[in-house]
């Protein structure tokens, strides 16, 4: 079975949704993080994800019309396709727009994020499509140091002082719905997993158990128990926070088009 240049291009624009996104939250960070070391880590883990939207946007852009400036500069909210867990704000799902940053919020966010992006771009290396092949080859070795960073982080707060560990456990309990989204199953996903271009959520979805779990083990934090699983995302109905965050990453695009450095 051939995947389709329409499904191919829908599932790019996903990916690189979800890294454009999670790289403008963690950019956030850029001199607010707890220590100057950890300031670079965050802006680098934001360069990372930055680089595969990038090229996924540019594919996108191949496979069907505009570019990656255009793509992520004029679409407004409900053309993106990215999950809801990487809109949040750094001060977790109920904060309001311009509230302080919660560490434990985002080592949550990165950690579930990361884990699974580690896994889809594994098993991306492998896909039909030469071009998705090449950018997961790439992008699996920054995965596996983001997943390494944000466990660490869990660790440490989680098994530190009395105070550490409530927080990062109310951070746990807060993200873990959105991370239902992660797997969901849908036509295009059935389609791209039975062309060898991408492997269906659901499939990867236990083995993401087992390595957050382990961390979680670890971190001495208990998995909050499955219930209310927000979704829209990957069809355009998202969250209030995503609007915010296009106004702060748009502006500069929109009240200068086509101007060149």
């Amino acid at each position: 079975m051939t995947a389709d240049v329409a499904d191919i291009a829908a599932f790019a624009l996903r990916v690189g949704d979800d890294a454009l996104i999670a790289a403008q939250r963690l950019g956030e960070w850029s001199a607010r993080a707890p220590e100057m070391e950890e300031d670079i880590a965050l802006s680098n883990i934001a360069l990372d994800q930055l680089g595969v939207a990038r090229m996924m946007l540019t594919y996108v852009g191949e496979l069907a019309s505009g570019d990656e400036d255009s793509l992520a500069f004029r679409r407004d909210d409900r053309e993106f396709r990215n999950c809801l867990l990487v809109e949040l704000p750094n001060a977790g799902p109920a904060a309001t727009s311009g509230a302080e940053g919660d560490f434990g919020i985002t080592m949550a966010k990165l950690l579930f994020l990361s884990t699974f992006q580690r896994l889809l771009h594994d098993g991306m290396v492998a896909s039909t499509d030469e071009q998705l092949s090449a950018v997961a080859a790439k992008a699996r070795k920054e995965s596996a140091y983001h997943v390494d960073h944000a466990s660490q982080w869990t660790v440490r707060l989680g098994d530190g002082t009395d105070e550490s560990h409530r927080r990062m456990q109310a951070a746990v309990d807060d993200i873990w719905p959105y991370t239902h989204e992660l797997f969901a199953v849908d036509d295009l996903s059935v389609r791209l997993d039975q062309a060898g271009v991408a492997p269906a959520p659901e499939t990867i979805r236990p083995t993401w158990l087992d390595l957050v779990d382990a961390v979680l083990a670890e971190a001495t934090l208990v998995r909050p128990a499955d219930g209310w699983a927000p979704e829209g995302g990957r069809c355009g109905r998202h969250t209030e926070h995503l609007s915010y965050l296009l106004a702060e990453m748009q502006v500069l695009h929109r009240a200068h088009p086509g101007a060149q450095w």
